[in-house]
């Protein structure tokens, strides 16, 4: 029976949410399946995937083929890395302390750069934030500017004439009118 690791999606329209399983690759993409493995959420920035690297390893050294999208996750997540250091175990290549090790390592690397783009996903969000304050902060002074009446300096330069001394030549001008 060949086995595949791949996606079975989940969720509802315009908001998918998958379930890694392994499934026989006879089976329909969202059916039956043997076990499942992990979730992989990508709606959010950066995405959530919850990955049992253990079963994952378990299902890869059974000759369980993943699809071109459940390798990228399963090498993102390191299972991947996982099943080539057990391999190299096997071999007498490394002893099993080695190869833990290496895996520690190259978890916490991983981490920091996801811990990395979400301080700058946050970072970013916060600078598109203060731009967009400071520009409808912009509107609203243009916006009060131009709603400021007209009336007021009209009315203070028809006062200002009113109150000007009237020569005679003015007088004569507005009774001849």
């Amino acid at each position: 029976m060949p086995v595949k690791i791949r996606l079975q999606r989940h969720g509802k329209k315009g908001k998918p949410f998958y379930w890694i399983v392994a499934a026989d690759s006879r089976a329909k993409r969202d059916g039956k399946y043997l076990e499942k493995i992990g979730t992989y959420n990508p709606n959010i920035n950066p995405a959530v995937i919850d990955l049992d690297v253990d079963k994952a390893v378990t299902w890869l050294q059974n000759g369980a083929q993943p699809t071109d999208t459940a390798k990228a996750i399963l090498s993102y997540k390191g299972a991947l890395l996982k099943n080539h250091l057990a391999g190299g175990v096997r071999k007498g290549a490394l002893t099993e302390e080695q190869a833990e090790a290496k895996f520690a390592a190259w978890l916490e690397e991983k981490s920091g750069k996801v811990a990395a783009k979400e301080e700058g996903l946050t970072k970013s969000q916060a600078d598109a934030k203060a731009k967009a304050l400071a520009a409808e902060k912009a509107v609203n002074e243009a916006r009060i500017e131009a709603a400021k009446p007209v009336v007021e300096e009209v009315a203070e330069e028809v006062v200002a004439e009113e109150a000007a001394p009237e020569t005679i030549d003015d007088a004569a001008a507005k009774a001849a009118e």
